[in-house]
């Protein structure tokens, strides 16, 4: 009979690390830029990149760098998933608010249970997205996307909606509450400001504000 092979909580989010910096568009990620990731020396990560080759989960060459295998995509998307699914559950049945579940998340991501993620996902009614709007995958590891851009870069008179946030930091997430933007918020750009490159926009037909440029760097929309 086969073994299954165990993740400690540092491999997981060491996969989980590899492939998000994976999903910006480079096929390897840089192990100076995990380092910087996990907040760790090059040393260590050094150290952490040879366990997990040897377990087959990743793909890693010298001076190119590092990316999951299959297998490594698997066990990430496993994480992943568990971590969005308790987001929702954090916001949707402890009323946390959506800027205080990350971290909370992180713990409870390495619940090894499958059955109890299973029934966590048919408690929640199967949802799609996290409360910052990010897919959660299947048990599969299967999951929706949609096309999605910066605020910024949207013209003056373009009518979207926000499906997504870059920073979910509690900083910024406070920041939306403060000004009224969550996710599902309909949004319409009435000017840009050339001066410091901010918008002035009307949220959900009504609420007329200005934000700065970096925020609306950080809030993804879909267009409407």
């Amino acid at each position: 009979m086969k073994t299954a092979v165990m993740f400690s909580f540092a491999e997981e989010n060491y996969l989980k690390a590899i492939y998000h910096l994976s999903e910006h568009g480079v096929a390897r990620v840089n192990t100076n830029a995990l380092a910087e990731e996990m907040q760790t020396t090059a040393a260590s990560v050094s150290d952490m990149i040879g366990k997990l080759s040897k377990k087959k989960v990743v793909d890693y060459e010298k001076y190119r760098g590092v990316k999951v295998s299959e297998k490594g995509k698997e066990v990430a998307l496993k994480v992943i998933r568990k971590h969005r699914l308790w987001e929702v559950f954090l916001v949707d049945k402890l009323n946390f608010p959506w800027d205080e579940v990350h971290d909370i998340a992180e713990q409870l991501e390495h619940i090894k249970s499958p059955l109890l993620i299973s029934r966590l996902d048919e408690f929640l009614g199967f949802p799609k997205h996290d409360p910052h709007g990010d897919p959660i995958p299947d048990e599969n590891g299967i999951f929706t996307t949609v096309k999605k851009v910066q605020l910024s870069t949207l013209k003056v008179g373009a009518v979207s909606q926000v499906v997504t946030v870059n920073d979910s930091g509690t900083a910024f997430l406070k920041y939306l509450d403060k000004v009224g933007i969550t996710i599902g918020t309909k949004v319409v750009i009435e000017d840009k400001n050339d001066f410091d490159g901010s918008l002035d926009i009307t949220i959900n037909q009504g609420k007329s504000i200005t934000i700065s440029q970096t925020a609306a760097e950080n809030i993804l929309v879909t267009n409407i």
